[in-house]
C-alpha cells in the first residue's frame, strides 16, 4: 500500500515560518508516512475532540495534524496534512469539517482566539499532550463591561451558517466585543469564514456579503458533509513531493503573490464573447486574475510551439515581475514558452522594426529629450513666451498622435477631448506650425519618441489586419479555395493575426495608439482581449475611450471590491489621498472606490514630520532598521532573509540617490535600486521613485519626501492654477494617483515621512 499525501494551505503557511531544521525533519516525516503511516515510529493517533483528526510525530517537539481523505479503488489511502505544530500547541478541541457552502475541507483551531473570548463562549481548551508546556497566550483578562456591544450584534447563528461561516467559529464570533479579538479569531480561520465575518464587521449588509463573498465560493450542488474524498478535490492543497522543498524555502510572501482567492476564480475560466475587463482597487487581485487567466488559456491551446498568447503591461520592470510570477503558475516550460511577455513599448518597437528597411530605423528618445528639441523650435520661432513646451507635448501626444492627425486641415477638425484649454482657429494654426516644425526636426535627426513609435506600430498592424480581412473576404467569395496564387506575394507571417489571446495589465495607462495596435493584433472574437486595471492608479495623461478604439467591453466588465492585500488601515489612509477626485473608467463612465473594502487588519500607517531633509533621512533610517530587525526573526526566533520585503518610495531620482547614499553610509543598511529593468543590486531595502512602484508589492513600504513643495512639485504646477485650470487639475490628479499607488504597495505596514510642511494630499 502507498499513501498519497497533500498539504493544506494553512499547513503550508505554517511551514514557511519554521526553522529550516524542522522543515528538513518534515520532509523526512512525509517520506516515512507515505511508506507506512502506522509504522516508522510516527505514533499516529486520533485526537479526542474530533476523531477525524490525527496527530503524528515529526520529531520530539513537532507534530503533524492530519485527516484521512479517502481510499482509492486500488486501496491507496489519501491523507491531508492540516497543520504542523509544536506539541505544546496541539489541543484536543481541534476540528475539521466540510463547509456547507464551498464544499471545501476546513480546519478550525480555537487556540489562537484568546482567553476572554473563549471564556465568554464557554470554551475550555485541553492540551493533547498534558505534560507539555501550555502554548496558549491569552489576552489579559478584563472584567466584562456591561454596555459592551458585540461586534456582530443583530446577526443570528443561522445567518452565519447560511453565509458559510464554519460551525465551531459561530458561537465565539457572536460574543466578540473587540476588533482585536476578531483579528485573533480569524488569523487562522478558513478563508470563507474570514471573508464573511470581516465583511459583516466592515459594514457589508448580509445581501452584499452573499453576493460578493458567499455566492462566488458556492459549489452549486448538494454537498455530502462526510465525503472527504470529494471535498479534497475542491480544496486548495499542495501535493507532497520533491518539489515541495523549493516551495517552502521560497517563503510565504512569494507564494502569496500568486495566490488566487475563490472570489476571483470565477473570472479566470469564464468564456467571454469579446473583450473583457476586470477593475478594482489595490489588492483586489486584478493582476493575479490576469496571470491565472493566462494559465487557463494556455492549457486550452491546441498543440504547437508558437506563442499565440500575449501578456503585456506598462513598463519593463513590470513585465519582468509578471514573467517571474507567471512561471510559478505555469511550471511546464513548454507551456510557459507559448506566452509572449513584453511591455507595451517593447512590443511597439518590435512592430516598427519589422516594418522598417535596414539602415532606416530611428533612435528612440524619452519625452524629456523631445521637449528639449521643442524648446529649440520655440526659440527659433520666437514663440517661447506664448506656449509652454509641456502643453505642446501633451497636445502632440493626446491629439495628433492619439488620433493619427497628419494634416493641418485634419487638426482643425480634431476633437480635443479632455484637453481643458480651448484653442481658437488662429491658435490651432500656430500650434500646428510649431508641431509640424518639431516633427520635421525629429525626422532630420533620425529620432522619434515612444509615442510616435506606438502610433506607427498601430498603423502597421492595422494595415496588416486589413490585408488579413481582405484575404478572408476573398476566400469566402471563392468558396474557401486555397489562395496559393494570391499568397505568393505575401509572407506567411502576414496571413494571420499575431495572437489568439491578449491579456493587458495596468490597462489604465496605455495610450490610444497602444489600444489600436493591440486591437489589430488579435482577431475579434471570444476571449480575444482581457484587461486588468484601476483608474485610481493612472499616472499618465492618456485620455482614452476604449469603445472608439474598437475595444468594446460593455456587458463584459467586472469589478473586484474586496482587498486581500491592503489592510483596512492602509486603505483608509490611501482613500483620503484621492477622496476629492473623480476618475474615468476608460469608457465614458466614472470609476469609484465606493464599496471597496479590505478583509485584512493591521497597524495604522505611521506619519512623521521632520524639520529638514537630513533629519528626515535619519528618521527614515531608524524606521527601516526597526522594520528589518522585526522581519529578520520569525515568531519562533529563527533568522530569515529580509531581501525585497521592505521598500522606500521617493518623489524624484535625486532623492533616490540621496536616500541610497544615506542608507549605505549612515545607517548600515543595504539597498537595491528600482530601475526600468527591475531591482539593481542585491541589498535588503528596495529604493525607487514612486513611478517605479507601479504594480509592485512589498510587505512594508515607507514613503519619504512627501513634502508640500515636492508632492506635487510647486514650481511645475502652481502657476497653472489660473493660466490653465484644467491642466492644473490633471497635474494634481496625477500626483494624487502617484501617492495613492505608492501607499497601496504595502501589504502589512506603511509609513509616510516629510520635512517642513506635509503634502497637501496628506491628512494628519
Amino acid at each position: 500500500m502507498t499513501v498519497q499525501l497533500n498539504l493544506y494551505l494553512k499547513a503550508e503557511q505554517e511551514l514557511y515560518k519554521l526553522d529550516s531544521s524542522v522543515k528538513a525533519k518534515f520532509y523526512d516525516f512525509t517520506h516515512r508516512f507515505r511508506e507506512n503511516p502506522r509504522g516508522n515510529g510516527l505514533q499516529l493517533k486520533q485526537l479526542k475532540g474530533d476523531s477525524r483528526v490525527y496527530s503524528a510525530r515529526v520529531d520530539d517537539s513537532y507534530r503533524a495534524l492530519l485527516v484521512r481523505a479517502g481510499t482509492a479503488p486500488d486501496g491507496d489511502e489519501s491523507w491531508l496534512v492540516i497543520a504542523v505544530r509544536h506539541r505544546r500547541d496541539v489541543y484536543e478541541q481541534t476540528s475539521v469539517a466540510i463547509n456547507r457552502v464551498s464544499g471545501e475541507i476546513e480546519f478550525i483551531d480555537l487556540s489562537v482566539v484568546g482567553a476572554d473570548a473563549l471564556r465568554r463562549a464557554g470554551i475550555a481548551l485541553t492540551p493533547a499532550e498534558p505534560d507539555g508546556e501550555r502554548a496558549l497566550s491569552p489576552l489579559p483578562f478584563t472584567a466584562p463591561v456591561a454596555e459592551a456591544r458585540p461586534l456582530l450584534a443583530g446577526y443570528s447563528p443561522q445567518l452565519l451558517r447560511e453565509l458559510g461561516v464554519a460551525e465551531p467559529l459561530i458561537t465565539v464570533a457572536l460574543t466578540l466585543t473587540l476588533a482585536e479579538e476578531l483579528d485573533r479569531l480569524l488569523a487562522d480561520a478558513p478563508l470563507l469564514s474570514k471573508d464573511v465575518l470581516y465583511g459583516l464587521a466592515a459594514g457589508y449588509s448580509p445581501d452584499e456579503v452573499r453576493a460578493e463573498i458567499t455566492s462566488p465560493a458556492a459549489v452549486g450542488a448538494e454537498i455530502d458533509p462526510e465525503d472527504f474524498d470529494a471535498a479534497l478535490s475542491r480544496t486548495t492543497v499542495t501535493t507532497v513531493d520533491d518539489a515541495l522543498r523549493t516551495i517552502l524555502e521560497d517563503g510565504d510572501f512569494h507564494a502569496w503573490k500568486v495566490f488566487l482567492h475563490p472570489s476571483q476564480a470565477r473570472l479566470v475560466d469564464r468564456d467571454f464573447s469579446g473583450p473583457a475587463r476586470v477593475s478594482g482597487g489595490p489588492g483586489t487581485g486584478k493582476t493575479i486574475v490576469a496571470l491565472h487567466r493566462i494559465n487557463h488559456l494556455v492549457r486550452r491551446l491546441p498543440a504547437g510551439h508558437d506563442k499565440p498568447i500575449l501578456l503585456t503591461t506598462l513598463t519593463k520592470n513590470l513585465a519582468a515581475d509578471l514573467a517571474e510570477r507567471l512561471s510559478e503558475l505555469i511550471d511546464d516550460p513548454a507551456l510557459f514558452n507559448r506566452v509572449e511577455i513584453a511591455h507595451i513599448d517593447q512590443l511597439a518597437h518590435k512592430v516598427v522594426s519589422e516594418n522598417t528597411l535596414a539602415g532606416r530605423s530611428k533612435r528612440l528618445v524619452e519625452d524629456r529629450a523631445a521637449a528639449a528639441e521643442l524648446r529649440e523650435v520655440l526659440a527659433e520661432l520666437d514663440l517661447g513666451s506664448r506656449w509652454e513646451p509641456e502643453f505642446l507635448i501633451e497636445e502632440w501626444e493626446q491629439v495628433l498622435l492619439a488620433h493619427s492627425v497628419g494634416t493641418r486641415a485634419a487638426y482643425f477638425q480634431a476633437r480635443r477631448l479632455g484637453r481643458g484649454r480651448a484653442l481658437t482657429r488662429p491658435e490651432r494654426a500656430e500650434v500646428w506650425k510649431i508641431l509640424d516644425e518639431f516633427t520635421t526636426r525629429l525626422n532630420r535627426r533620425g529620432i522619434e519618441t515612444w509615442g510616435q513609435a506606438a502610433e506607427r506600430a498601430a498603423r502597421f498592424e492595422r494595415e496588416r489586419a486589413d490585408r488579413i480581412e481582405a484575404r478572408l473576404a476573398y476566400q469566402a467569395q471563392v468558396d474557401g479555395r486555397e489562395l496559393i496564387h494570391r499568397d505568393a506575394e505575401a509572407t506567411p507571417a502576414h496571413l494571420k493575426h499575431r495572437y489568439r489571446h491578449i491579456v493587458v495589465d495596468e490597462a489604465q495607462d496605455l495610450r490610444a495608439a497602444h489600444w489600436k495596435m493591440l486591437r489589430a493584433m488579435v482577431a475579434s472574437g471570444p476571449n480575444d482581449l482581457f484587461l486588468a486595471g484601476d483608474a485610481h492608479q493612472r499616472i499618465s495623461d492618456n485620455q482614452v475611450t476604449l469603445s472608439t478604439l474598437g475595444v468594446n467591453i460593455r456587458g463584459r466588465s467586472s469589478r473586484l471590491s474586496l482587498s486581500y492585500r491592503t489592510t483596512r488601515q492602509i486603505l483608509a489612509h490611501a482613500r483620503t489621498v484621492v477622496a476629492d477626485e473623480t476618475y474615468d473608467d476608460l469608457d465614458e463612465g466614472r470609476d469609484t472606490l465606493t464599496g471597496y473594502r479590505s478583509v485584512l487588519s493591521g497597524p495604522v500607517p505611521e506619519l512623521h514630520g521632520y524639520p529638514t531633509w537630513e533629519d528626515e533621512l535619519d528618521g527614515v533610517a531608524a524606521l527601516l532598521r526597526g522594520w528589518r530587525n522585526e522581519l529578520a526573526v520569525d515568531e519562533n526566533g529563527n533568522r530569515r532573509n529580509t531581501r525585497g520585503l521592505i521598500a522606500v518610495a521617493v518623489p524624484d531620482r535625486d532623492m533616490v540617490s540621496q536616500m541610497m547614499y544615506h542608507l549605505a553610509t549612515r545607517a548600515d543598511l543595504t539597498y537595491a535600486e528600482l530601475t526600468a529593468d527591475g531591482p539593481r543590486g542585491d541589498g535588503d531595502i528596495h529604493v525607487g521613485t514612486m513611478h517605479r512602484f507601479k504594480g509592485l508589492e512589498y510587505q512594508r513600504v515607507l514613503i519619504a519626501g512627501a513634502t508640500r513643495d515636492l508632492l506635487p512639485r510647486a514650481e511645475q504646477v502652481d502657476h497653472l492654477s489660473e493660466r490653465d485650470p484644467a491642466r492644473y487639475r490633471r497635474e494634481l490628479r496625477k500626483a494624487r494617483s502617484m501617492l495613492f499607488v505608492a501607499s497601496t504597495r504595502a501589504r502589512d505596514a506603511l509609513a509616510v515621512t516629510w520635512h517642513g510642511e506635509p503634502s497637501r494630499f496628506l491628512t494628519r
